[in-house]
């Protein structure tokens, strides 16, 4: 009987959706949308779409146009796959878009957008974003604790040529990320999550694989997040399993911060980290914006889980391409070679001097951005391109798109470095000195605008010198090459929000420099 009773739910909530998508969703003839697909009742266009999602969209906008209309669920969705368009977005209308869209997740993962990735477009949002920019992410705070990111940089060497001497396989995804959590870990809080005393990496597993859960929990599909009929249901099981990861980051916080707190008189024993200034601040008086507990707890959640995997992904995804174009790779070591040397082990500082190297990095985040979406949501009705935007309508930019449009990029999936060395006056393409900022619309990994990630100058830093040393101290063979595949790394995408490879990268490293450098081996 229950069953039955069920059927018959599930039944009248299909019926009753039916008819509120005709009603609510068919648009009036005074407005004039983008294109858009056949949409069915209740799932909108979700049959259209399959992982991973910017292919899918891309698939819809070659058939549809560079601006298309959907509907996830009860959700309007505008996707946007031009330049041109993202330019009307980012910087003509901007402020009618300065809203990001946080599903239940995110929101819950960051104490209700109390942070700054996601907190609302208004006078919060503005004092944490210049807060952050004149004294969290600034460039005095990244000088300041440039010796934390050599020392990860130069742990993770010795750890790689621990294992190449030991002729065993690294899963470098895997180690990266626990590179980036403890870069970031010890910038934002001074504890690292490696335990080197001993060996034991249970620490630095627990904090990887927290990370590793909230991103895949804020980038799962929820049905909360798209159908209204589903708002304070956890069908799913998903409330339960976020109330479980913010609690146990919510603990850790806690004590990380009291123990700052309580050692707050002793600044020769306190070191200068962000979680130091974030407090000093929550305790100015005369501060223009009070800054909670809650709020600062959030903008370390923004610091642990954006400022790790994507860095970590970017980095994995460079050495795939490497492993797979030797010729790259063999221009790259030159370079570093002739400017550097074989005696030392190439330093952040050395960075400004290795334009291919940062050209392979761009390369990279053209081919294979971390986050393959920026996402607005529109905060009043808009027009770009000539169509009517609503309010309320979320905005998906599809960057992965944009970077492959042969409108702007010459042979635009080709791995090609030496695009970003050249300038062609006479096809007028984007080939020269582009900012990854996102002044060029054509390539947006950072986002634009006043929204775009804070942490892109830390992003690079750690991205070009981890690349810079993996190239220098090692030859890298895949294991599919040892399996007969030539050496050809499968360069298939994953299914998640972030743009991670669908299999690990498996490489056996083999020391280029012999011997190698004083204070390396030993780290």
């Amino acid at each position: 009987m229950d069953g039955i009773l069920g059927y018959i739910q599930l039944f009248i909530i299909c019926l009753a959706s039916t008819i509120l998508f005709k009603a609510i969703f068919k648009p009036s003839s005074k407005v004039n949308l983008p294109p858009s697909p056949l949409a069915l009742p209740v799932i909108g266009h979700f049959h259209l779409l399959k992982p991973p999602l910017h292919r899918s969209f891309h698939n819809l906008s070659n058939r549809y146009g560079p601006l298309i209309h959907l509907y996830l669920g009860s959700t309007p969705v505008v996707v946007v796959s031009s330049a041109e368009a993202a330019k009307e977005i980012f910087k003509t209308h901007e402020l009618s878009f300065s809203n990001r869209p946080a599903n239940a997740a995110i929101s819950y993962l960051t104490y209700g957008s109390s942070d700054l990735g996601f907190a609302p477009y208004g006078p919060f949002w503005k004092f944490m974003k210049k807060l952050c920019m004149s004294e969290l992410l600034n460039g005095k705070m990244l000088d300041q604790l440039l010796p934390i990111r050599q020392e990860e940089v130069k742990r993770f060497v010795a750890m790689v040529q621990k294992k190449s001497e030991a002729c065993e396989a690294v899963n470098v995804g895997d180690e990266l990320l626990k590179l980036t959590n403890s870069i970031v870990m010890r910038m934002a809080i001074s504890k690292s999550c490696f335990i080197a005393t001993n060996g034991d990496d249970d620490e630095a597993r627990k904090v990887v694989e927290r990370v590793k859960e909230c991103a895949v929990l804020s980038g799962r599909f929820n049905l909360a997040d798209y159908f209204w009929f589903c708002r304070g249901l956890d069908l799913q099981g998903i409330g339960k399993r976020l109330k479980k990861v913010r609690d146990r980051f919510g603990t850790m916080m806690e004590i990380i911060i009291r123990e700052h707190e309580e050692l707050r008189d002793e600044s020769s024993v306190v070191e200068k980290d962000v979680l130091s200034a974030l407090l000093s601040i929550s305790e100015d008086q005369s501060s223009e914006v009070k800054i909670t507990r809650d709020n600062i707890k959030a903008f370390l959640v923004d610091m642990f889980t954006g400022g790790t995997d994507t860095t970590a992904v970017t980095l994995e995804w460079s050495l795939a391409e490497l492993i797979n174009h030797p010729t790259v790779m063999e221009k790259a070591r030159k370079e570093i070679d002739s400017i550097i040397g074989k005696n030392r082990i190439v330093m952040e500082l050395d960075i400004d001097n290795l334009p291919y190297l940062q050209a392979i990095v761009k390369e990279t985040l053209r081919l294979h951005p971390p986050s393959p979406f920026v996402m607005r949501e529109s905060t009043k009705n808009c027009t770009i391109s000539g169509y009517d935007i609503p309010a309320k309508t979320q905005v998906f930019t599809n960057v992965w798109a944009i970077g492959r449009d042969p409108k702007h990029w010459d042979n635009p999936f080709e791995f090609r470095p030496e695009r970003f060395l050249t300038k062609d006056n006479e096809s007028g393409k984007l080939m020269g000195q582009v900012d990854v900022r996102g002044q060029h619309y054509q390539f947006l990994p950072f986002g634009s605008g006043r929204r775009g990630c804070p942490g892109t100058s830390l992003a690079l830093k750690v991205a070009h010198t981890t690349l810079a040393a993996m190239i220098q101290c090692f030859e890298w063979k895949s294991e599919e090459e040892d399996g007969g595949n030539c050496g050809c790394v499968d360069m298939k995408e994953g299914p998640s929000f972030i743009l991670s490879r669908a299999q690990p990268l498996i490489c056996v490293p083999k020391p280029r420099l012999v011997p190698f450098p004083l204070g390396y081996a030993k780290c």
